[in-house]
């Protein structure tokens, strides 16, 4: 549809699926601060249009990111404290974005993956990456640390493994970024696209609102005790979608055997 900065493409079609497309494919689409502020963009105009049901990130070329570009890490060397704060905090700004996106979201993963591009790997719901992707987060390597990725990371992988990974920079498979909870499937690349489509497929059959609430409910419950206040928030949270519109749709629909009205105009894929 349209493209906002030739360094990132965004279109919608017209099942409603989002693709943003990181297209530097010459220096391994790494990303600077421009970069950066376009997706920070991009993320909060899909979030916001009711017609996207789900988001697809994925990239040009060879490599899925490389993480930081050259020009833009030479740039932050001469920058004070302070500029590097303003810096950091407009990745970290872009991440949550991401992260908190209203809908489904899909990371599409072909080659190598390094620092901030793990990052964006773990801000999505789902990634699919291919067999031959290799996945490094290489800070330590040039004396820096994961900084703003950590949380996402972390909630994604654990703990444990990140003590080792954020330490050792050691490159790993894509067989084990499965095993430790970073991917969620690990396909050949000419499967790529077929499984982000089962999954795409999947996600249309249901209430958009439900889908978008679903998420919500994941983030706001995990880690939470199992108390009287847990109990009262997820009950009335239930109650309040089974009032509500597209709810009195689903059920109707459920129990006359009739397809919801969401799923009415999906016939055409």
């Amino acid at each position: 549809m349209d493209s906002i900065n030739a360094s990132v493409l965004y279109e919608v079609d017209e099942r409603g699926i989002a693709r943003v497309t990181l297209n530097n494919p010459d220096k391994h689409n790494a990303f600077d601060d421009q970069m950066i502020a376009t997706l920070t963009d991009i993320f909060r105009r899909a979030g916001q249009d009711e017609l996207v049901r789900a988001l697809i990130l994925q990239a040009n070329g060879k490599s899925f990111s490389a993480g930081a570009n050259l020009q833009w890490m030479q740039r932050m060397a001469s920058y004070t404290e302070q500029q590097n704060e303003q810096d950091a905090m407009a990745l970290a700004t872009m991440l949550q974005t991401l992260y908190t996106l209203p809908k489904p979201t899909i990371a599409r993963v072909q080659g190598a993956a390094f620092g901030g591009a793990v990052g964006l790997i773990a801000c999505c719901d789902i990634a699919i990456g291919s067999k031959l992707s290799k996945f490094c987060l290489s800070e330590v390597r040039i004396g820096l640390i994961p900084a703003t990725i950590a949380p996402y990371v972390i909630e994604a992988m654990g703990a444990r493994v990140c003590r080792r990974y954020f330490q050792t920079a050691e490159v790993f498979s894509s067989r084990r970024a499965r095993r430790l909870g970073l991917l969620s499937e690990s396909v050949t690349e000419a499967e790529l696209d077929s499984t982000i489509d089962d999954i795409i497929s999947q996600v249309l059959k249901n209430g958009p609102h439900a889908v978008s609430q679903a998420k919500q409910l994941v983030q706001q419950v995990a880690g939470q005790p199992i108390d009287e206040k847990l109990m009262k928030s997820t009950s009335q949270w239930i109650a309040r979608i089974r009032v509500s519109e597209e709810g009195q749709q689903g059920l109707q629909a459920f129990l006359t055997r009739q397809p919801p009205a969401w799923q009415e105009t999906k016939h055409d894929h």
